[in-house]
């Protein structure tokens, strides 16, 4: 999809042209106003549309009226679902061509138009042999062209992430997340399983020895001269997750592929940042690889020894997230950086408090936690700030080693957060655990079932605001 500025969109000859109206309002089109309003008594409810044929009389074929609500109501969170709304109509249409004639919004929506219309235009076709060729090709608006560019390559980060966690574990296999990173073009280096016990990697790699693919430790790195601020982002990077020795039922297993949704996160920021020339230095770490129950899996009880010598009970093999992350945090702290973030679908518990509307955050630093809430909403996502509190560690308490990696059923993510507290030493650090956000099990707003790309907006505006 190639979006278009333009000075006049309704002087574009294309297949469809879009108009806007608030509820109990009236469009810039008359033909629209005769028809819809006053004969079709069209409201103009949030998502309503109502499409007609110029038959001729217009240079464009058909008028698509977009219905915004209440005006009072509107945001830009809803200008962007409403717009990929009109893309997906136009799209069932089979138009190539779209315009964009938007009245009466009183904020500038370049960003949010270009995001929503190509989250629309999104589909992972891959494997089909058969593939439609429905697509919108052509997009013309009146916006802030620099906005809509940026916009552009924010989008073209989420697709990209979105391609990775929907493919499957066989092709997104550790080895290949080291391939595409070492091909973004940035300083990177992949570190194997030996070079990783000689680090002392011992709770990513016991998690990995169950697999018969390797583990692949990812480091890529942007920087500059004089850089305002040092920022790691880890993604966790499980590309498939069966629980292991304590395997996961297979209605569970069915989705595992999206287990490394953070680490296609990073890779997503990553592939974009240099466009951006953002005066900060980047570091993105993904410590990929697979926990599988294979007869060398680590067991419940094993003892495990992390990078910073904390010593780990295994108390479930399925809380194996936590213990990558682990040397992934050790690792980003000695780089010497002021903050780090780390992503991970990492507990059922946060989507069972926040639901698939919200990813959960925790951290040491409020001003980091609050910013990056703000960020994330002003981006299109919601962060909800859950408690870190001390308390939370008494349920990891081990009679034989520092901790376990589980505890009490009560406060999952809190737990984990505080689990993950443990390995950040001299940093800024928040956790976001976007495990109800990463992929959805039906369509819901204006994204279609699949791997939603959640993470790469609110990260790209972060560390572009700095």
């Amino acid at each position: 999809m190639e979006i278009k500025v333009v000075q006049d969109s309704k002087s574009i000859e294309s297949d469809i042209l879009v108009v806007s109206m608030y509820e109990g309002g009236r469009t810039v089109s008359d033909l629209a106003n005769k028809y819809a309003i006053e004969q079709d008594n069209f409201k103009g409810k949030f998502g309503e549309t109502y499409l007609l044929p110029t038959y001729g009389k217009e240079v464009y074929k058909k008028v698509l009226i977009l219905g915004l609500g209440e005006k009072d109501e509107f945001n830009p969170n809803k200008m962007r679902e409403a717009v990929a709304k009109a893309i997906k109509k136009s799209m069932q249409m089979e138009a190539k061509k779209v315009a964009f004639s938007l009245d009466g919004i009183e904020f500038d929506y370049s960003e949010q138009f270009t995001i929503g219309a190509m989250i629309a235009d999104y589909s992972f076709d891959k494997y089909k042999s058969e593939k439609k060729d429905n697509k919108v090709r052509e997009v013309y608006v009146q916006a802030n062209a620099d906005i809509v560019a940026k916009a552009k390559k924010i989008a073209e980060a989420m697709a990209f992430a979105r391609n990775l966690a929907n493919e499957p574990a066989q092709f997104a296999t550790p080895a290949e997340l080291a391939a595409i990173a070492c091909d973004l073009g940035l300083e990177t280096r992949v570190y194997d399983k030996e070079e990783c016990e000689k680090m002392g990697m011992g709770a990513f790699l016991a998690v990995a020895q169950g697999s018969s693919r390797e583990p692949k430790f990812i480091h890529m790195k942007y920087q500059v001269d004089n850089p305002k601020k040092k920022i790691a982002i880890i993604g966790k990077g499980i590309t498939f997750d069966s629980g292991g020795l304590d395997i996961k039922p297979p209605s569970s297993m069915l989705t595992m592929k999206d287990d490394m949704s953070a680490a296609a996160c990073v890779l997503g920021v990553m592939s974009v940042i240099r466009e951006f020339h953002p005066q900060v230095e980047v570091h993105g770490i993904i410590a990929a690889c697979e926990n599988m129950p294979g007869c060398s899996a680590y067991k419940p009880g094993d003892i495990l020894t992390a990078k910073n010598g904390k010593t780990i009970e295994v108390d479930n093999t399925d809380a194996e997230g936590r213990l990558t992350l682990a040397d992934a945090l050790c690792y980003a702290c000695e780089l010497g950086v002021d903050e780090v973030i780390d992503l991970a679908t990492l507990t059922g518990a946060c989507m069972v408090a926040l639901g698939t509307n919200a990813a959960g955050i925790m951290g040491n630093d409020k001003a980091l936690v609050q910013n990056l809430i703000s960020i994330a909403e002003r981006s299109g996502e919601r962060f909800w700030e859950l408690p870190l509190w001390e308390e939370y560690f008494d349920s990891l308490k081990s009679d034989i080693a520092d901790m376990k990696n589980t505890g009490s059923r009560w406060g999952g993510a809190s737990t984990a957060g505080v689990f993950l507290q443990k390995f950040v030493k001299d940093a800024k650090w928040a956790h976001i655990d976007i495990a109800g956000t990463a992929f959805l099990e039906k369509p819901q707003k204006e994204f279609i079932k699949g791997a939603t790309g959640a993470g790469v907006r609110t990260l790209l505006n972060y560390i572009l605001e700095q």
